[in-house]
């Protein structure tokens, strides 16, 4: 992995200390593909952003990507390239995904994840960011990665849009449903939510 810990040590000082969680996940085959490809140049982790919308606190960006099935959104994320930091990646992602220009807020959590499929194994870490929406109007900029993105609710995010990722049967969107969960528990116990 290409992320240098004095980059995270940064963000710590900057954004505060995340809660930390390790969790392990049985992947399919064609999941496991997907990980794998995304993998250039050692990458080993994803930069996650809940980017609240300016006028109305209360909703959070999310993206669809062209092989999601319709309806499955999840928070924009990304990685930060070999040379730049998570905090540049971070934004640029945000933009590329969403259009939007962010400020991150708050380090939410950090996940190290264990993704295994038929004996092969990959260590994963998602750096979890609370995001504000500085300027732009959400339409994705890369439309080659990105379908659609689009504001929700809390709410909306933590019922219909966690029952459909939950009931299309994929590991890795079980595993965005653990991350916001753990991210949105977070936002609550600061009272921001």
């Amino acid at each position: 992995m290409y992320t240098r810990k004095e980059d995270v040590k940064a963000l710590e000082g900057k954004y505060g200390i995340p809660v930390e969680s390790r969790v392990a996940f049985e992947i399919s085959p064609w999941e496991f593909d997907v990980v794998k490809g995304s993998q250039h140049s050692g990458r080993a982790h994803d930069v996650t952003m809940f980017i609240r919308k300016s006028d109305d606190p209360e909703k959070i960006a999310v993206i669809r990507k062209p092989f999601f099935p319709p309806e499955a959104f999840r928070a924009p994320s990304g990685a930060a390239v070999r040379g730049e930091s998570l905090e540049d990646g971070a934004l640029r992602e945000a933009y590329e995904e969403t259009g939007l220009e962010i400020e991150l807020t708050r380090y939410l959590s950090r996940i190290y994840a264990e993704f295994t499929s038929r004996g092969r194994k990959i260590e994963w870490i998602s750096h979890v960011f609370e995001a504000k929406q500085v300027d732009g109007t959400i339409m994705p900029v890369d439309t080659e990665e990105i379908e659609e993105a689009r504001w929700a609710s809390l709410d909306e995010i933590q019922t219909g849009i966690r029952e459909v990722l939950l009931d299309i049967g994929w590991e890795l969107f079980r595993y965005r449903v653990a991350l916001t969960d753990l991210s949105v528990k977070r936002m609550e116990e600061a009272g921001e939510v």
